[in-house]
């Protein structure tokens, strides 16, 4: 219910106008650089007054209080927190094929969010993420995300191998991006039901969650770079799936992946 939680702090132009095109109901309150004087913080203050939210002209050293040091370009919005799905079972109820993004040791706050992000334009249904590899949802990372983090649900859990092995009783196919794989993307059956798991960049995946997955496959690099960053390559493997996934058949599990 709203007013339960704590509400969360929203900052940056994009990230703001996104929350009040979003879901206006849920700002609290915006605050605004008292010098800024330019048409963009204009617009943004008519947006917010147009859906009824109230503005406030402070200091810049207020906003900066708020933001913990991040670049507030000027614009606060204090927001309640959505209720999203908190578990997989709540995601994946009513799902005929889920489509999530698991990441293995992803804790820079800016992947994070570029990852959620990116995982939300792509319809994912959730992100997944191991407790104790992994960053939680900080201003940073909703800035970075654009309006993502409080769309998409992230799901932080204790133990990744396990969650993967109840993904598979689900029949959900776990996918790996690994530079070592012996296919491409391109080249391999994707099946329509499916979590891609990715690591973090440079480091890749755990050996453990690497032995979970079902396929591994590589993105294929024909420039000088030997990696992309976590964010782009979630991209790439997802918007594959999406190209791919509602005309073709998955295929059957067979009882080695089992």
């Amino acid at each position: 219910m709203k007013g339960e939680r704590e509400p969360r702090v929203v900052f940056g132009f994009h990230a703001v106008l996104a929350r009040l095109r979003a879901d206006p109901r849920s700002v609290l309150e915006v605050f605004v650089d008292e010098k800024r004087k330019d048409a963009r913080a204009k617009d943004l203050v008519q947006a917010a007054e147009r859906a009824g939210v109230r503005v406030m002209h402070v200091p810049t050293q207020r906003l900066d209080g708020f933001c913990g040091g991040g670049r507030h370009q000027g614009v606060v919005a204090r927001v309640e927190v959505r209720d999203l799905a908190s578990s997989l079972d709540e995601v994946l109820e009513g799902i005929e094929d889920p489509l999530l993004l698991v990441l293995d040791g992803v804790t820079d706050p800016h992947n994070l969010g570029a990852c959620l992000r990116v995982a939300n334009a792509a319809g994912a249904h959730a992100v997944v993420a191991p407790k104790d590899r992994a960053v939680g949802v900080t201003p940073a990372v909703s800035k970075v995300a654009s309006g993502a983090a409080e769309q998409t649900p992230y799901l932080m859990v204790t133990n990744l191998a396990r969650c993967l092995a109840d993904l598979k009783e689900r029949n959900v196919w776990i996918v790996g991006a690994d530079e070592r794989a012996g296919q491409t993307l391109y080249e391999a059956d994707l099946p329509g039901s499916i979590a891609w798991v990715l690591g973090a960049e440079g480091e890749g995946m755990r050996r453990l969650t690497r032995e979970s997955c079902d396929l591994l496959v590589k993105i294929p690099m024909q420039g000088g770079v030997e990696s992309l960053n976590v964010s782009v390559a979630a991209g790439v493997c997802l918007f594959e799936s999406v190209r791919r996934r509602e005309n073709k058949p998955a295929p059957r599990r067979s009882q080695e992946h089992g």
